[in-house]
């Protein structure tokens, strides 16, 4: 067991002598000393991986060493000690970012606590968190290899989101491995459910079935219109569920959660078909039926997400609704930050519709530039960048101002990512879309069974850009990449975030409704 070095500063400290001795017999190596300035000397001298300090001392008080220290060395981590139980002491005292506080008189196992709280917490929470997920594994695994609901798989899918959070929280990720291959393991059973069911949701009245994106508006956004109150619904492009679990506390500081729900995205899982489907009310086939003058097909270059706010219009005038509506969408700063001016004048209306764009360009810039792929190399830096620009963002400032005026707000997504590994060979003509995780076409070539197939599009309700238009779907991590330029595409997309396949991260996203804490 490593051994620590602390520091104790007391105008008594000979009356501390059988706490110390405790500490020592505990494996802790005690420097002690009877004031401040003695304190600062021996700070300067000596390392310590931890300071005590009596608050009350005579000539350089507690909190006027503490200050020193924190200026000398901020990150080393100090506990006040006093008599007294003084609020602006205690306020003083945190605000200076002690480590603890402890009122005397003390007691050995208080200062133990204290101590192994501060030094120890790492290694103590990394064990339990170590062997809690051993003792959930087989669990998991014997649940998600039964016949499930949909239900079920998106509790197994919050679980195995629940592990890699805290397993980010471990010293050395020992257990990431592990769980890793419990994802995978996961995500392959989750696509042959999927492969079983999906047309039954979009086609059997009768079928257990998930929330889908054609549906959010009218179930879960509209209904929480009211007269008194304007609602905000924030959709962030390409936000995962474990993203959301990382912003959450942030957002927590401002908002009250009334309810998470997951619900499922339609196929392809990509902004085109998803988005489009959550703004119209439809399913792809139907925007192509009924909005073909603002439906892009695939066969035609030009931006298929230029129509949202007039999908939404003709959604909210086909329910009849009678709302005063608006929609932003936000690629740049320049527009978030003039979102963020506006919040006045948003507040008169009913609904305020805000699309935000910077986690899909995050995942298609982590693609086109080296410095995003080693700065989001793996799934939790992928997630820490997500969440350093959340703090930093329009999108933040927005929600405060949302909060500040009382306004109620949804948090929600169009679909996914996932961190795609294994190539899957498939052969198109020139006129077959480029995304890696879906191929729409005719002739499609390909070998192997772990592909999801649409031959009859229209039962999956999806448009046909000619009659022998087909659909296929990469399943769990693959990616499509084409024979004649195999090693390019593999080496350049492999360990990328891609979306439009099945996969639980692309698959089952949040909506979370919440209530300003001001309101």
């Amino acid at each position: 067991m490593q051994r620590y070095n602390i520091l104790w500063a007391d105008d008594e400290i000979d009356l501390l002598k059988p706490h110390i001795l405790f500490l020592n017999n505990k494996g802790y190596d005690v420097t002690p000393v009877n004031s401040g300035a003695d304190a600062i000397d021996k700070f300067e001298n000596s390392y310590f991986d931890i300071v005590f300090l009596d608050e009350n001392m005579p000539g350089m008080s507690g909190l006027e060493t503490l200050g020193l220290i924190k200026a000398n060395k901020p990150n080393v981590p100090v506990v006040m000690i006093t008599k007294s139980e003084e609020e602006h002491i205690m306020e003083e005292a945190i605000g200076s970012k002690i480590a603890d506080y402890l009122i005397k008189p003390l007691n050995p196992n208080q200062i133990l606590m204290s101590v192994k709280k501060i030094l120890d917490n790492k290694r103590l929470v990394t064990e339990k968190i170590n062997l809690n997920y051993q003792q959930d594994f087989r669990s998991l695994s014997m649940a998600f290899n039964d016949r499930i609901d949909h239900l079920e798989w998106t509790e197994i899918y919050k679980k195995l989101v629940y592990w890699e959070l805290q397993i980010d929280n471990t010293e050395n990720k020992s257990m990431a491995e592990v769980l890793e291959n419990q994802k995978e393991e996961a995500n392959s059973n989750f696509a042959k459910f999927v492969l079983d069911n999906y047309e039954d949701w979009l086609n059997d009245p009768d079928s257990a079935k998930p929330l889908l994106s054609h549906q959010l508006m009218k179930k879960r956004v509209f209904p929480q219109i009211r007269d008194d109150r304007p609602l905000f619904m924030i959709v962030i492009d390409n936000l995962r569920y474990d993203q959301w679990k990382v912003i959450e506390p942030v957002v927590l500081n401002y908002f009250k959660v009334d309810e998470e729900e997951l619900y499922y995205s339609i196929l392809p899982t990509t902004t085109a078909y998803a988005r489009n489907s959550i703004f119209s009310g439809m399913l792809p086939l139907e925007m192509a039926k009924f909005h073909p003058d603002i439906w892009i097909g695939e066969d035609i270059e030009e931006g298929k997400n230029k129509h949202e706010e007039e999908f939404l219009a003709r959604q909210i005038a086909k329910l009849r609704l009678d709302i005063k509506h608006s929609y932003h969408k936000v690629i740049h700063a320049n527009q978030g930050k003039h979102v963020v001016d506006n919040i006045h004048n948003l507040m008169g209306n009913d609904l305020n519709v805000i699309v935000y764009n910077f986690v899909d360009m995050l995942s298609h810039a982590r693609t086109d530039m080296q410095m995003i792929r080693e700065l989001a190399h793996d799934e939790s830096a992928y997630r820490s960048i997500t969440n350093s620009w959340f703090i930093h963002s329009p999108l933040l400032e927005a929600m405060k101002k949302i909060s500040d005026k009382g306004g109620r707000m949804i948090i929600t997504t169009d679909h996914g990512t996932i961190r795609v590994k294994r190539p899957f060979k498939i052969v198109g003509d020139k006129k077959t879309n480029t995304n890696l995780r879906y191929k729409q076409g005719k002739n499609l070539g390909y070998d192997g069974k772990n592909i999801f197939a649409v031959k009859h599009p229209e039962s999956f309700h999806l448009p046909k850009v000619n009659v022998s238009t087909s659909y296929v779907f990469a399943m769990e991590d693959n990616f499509f990449a084409y024979p004649n330029n195999y090693n390019y595409y593999v080496n350049y997309y492999r360990d990328t975030f891609q979306h439009g396949g099945v996969s639980l991260e692309e698959m089952i996203i949040p909506i979370i409704s919440l209530t300003s804490r001001n309101g």
